[in-house]
């Protein structure tokens, strides 16, 4: 879709895209002032890839995020209340304050920090599926660095053997970290997944109409005809790799600005972009200024500085 006019986007998805967007900005000025401490990964520029996959699953499949998790909890939950009193340490957070940004855990919901940890836990739960009969799917999310990993390649050449129904998401945007697709990658995602015998596909562009319309048979047959398939999105990762770290240089930092979906939605459709972005951005003020008034989770990394703090 770089460089050309945005097609019609529904309401939904792309209130949902825009609740993404806004959710990783806030985030990230909560940082800046000092509101959420530790560490935290955005997600900004690839946010249409879990509102794609979105009506794609059920809410029986089970989807396994990774460190940049934020926008696949959104999309599984528009929960972002509970999310961000996570973030925050507070009272009625998703894992009560305890597992932060990275470890996030809810109903068919998990995710991890750990580099590649998701995908051989995600074969066993498709395992699982599978031998049970049950017509579910393991969704894994995982970036292009993350293919460093050995446990990705013996995960990936059990699926294989074993034909599970597990979807491998793979997002890539072109950088590990500060390290560039180019330097740490020989060959590409496509041999990797044709080294198993694993059907794979490639998906370009942010219209997220057209990317279900050809991910849907393929998530079908991986569903009812169990078998692994890997899915690289090629994306763009807009902000930094975690808080304010970016170390790319200008010319990459223009261009990745260049190929990102919202100023070109934002221009193709002014009105229905207008609308949604003010509606998400007052729920959005209600949401931190709702879990602002909360107190600490006593399970938090925070209250239990605080107390250690008050004991001495």
């Amino acid at each position: 879709m770089i460089g050309a006019e945005p097609p019609a986007i529904g309401d939904e998805d792309l209130r949902l895209m825009l609740l993404i967007r806004q959710f990783e900005e806030r985030v990230l000025e909560l940082v800046s002032t000092g509101e959420i401490s530790g560490t935290t990964h955005t997600c900004i520029g690839q946010e249409y890839i879990p509102v794609a996959l979105r009506p794609l699953l059920s809410a029986d499949d089970f989807v396994l995020s990774n460190h940049r998790g934020h926008g696949h909890y959104l999309a599984r939950s528009d929960d972002a209340e509970g999310l961000l009193a996570e973030l925050m340490g507070r009272e009625g957070g998703v894992c009560a304050g305890v597992g932060g940004s990275q470890h996030l855990h809810r109903d068919t919901f998990l995710s991890s920090g750990v580099q590649g940890q998701n995908v051989p836990v995600a074969v066993g739960a498709a395992l699982h599926f599978r031998r049970a009969g049950q017509p579910r799917c393991a969704v894994a999310h995982i970036g292009d660095g993350t293919w460093g990993e050995g446990a990705v390649y013996e995960a990936l050449n059990m699926a294989a053997l074993w034909q599970v129904p597990l979807i491998l998401v793979v997002e890539n945007n072109g950088i590990a970290q500060t390290t560039p697709v180019e330097a740490h990658m020989a060959g590409d995602v496509a041999r990797r997944a044709a080294a198993f015998a694993v059907p794979y596909l490639h998906m370009r562009g942010s219209d997220v109409a057209a990317l279900r319309d050809v991910l849907h048979p393929a998530v079908h047959r991986a569903r009812t005809a169990p078998h692994p398939l890997v899915v690289e999105f090629e994306t763009t990762r807009v902000g930094p790799h975690s808080k304010g770290d970016d170390t790319r240089d200008a010319d990459s930092l223009s261009a990745a600005h260049a190929a990102d979906w919202y100023p070109a939605y934002r221009a193709a459709h002014p009105e229905q972009t207008r609308r949604l972005a003010a509606a998400v951005s007052d729920r959005l003020d209600a949401v931190v200024d709702a879990v602002r008034r909360r107190g600490l989770s006593r399970w938090s990394p925070t209250y239990r500085a605080k107390e250690t703090v008050g004991a001495r």
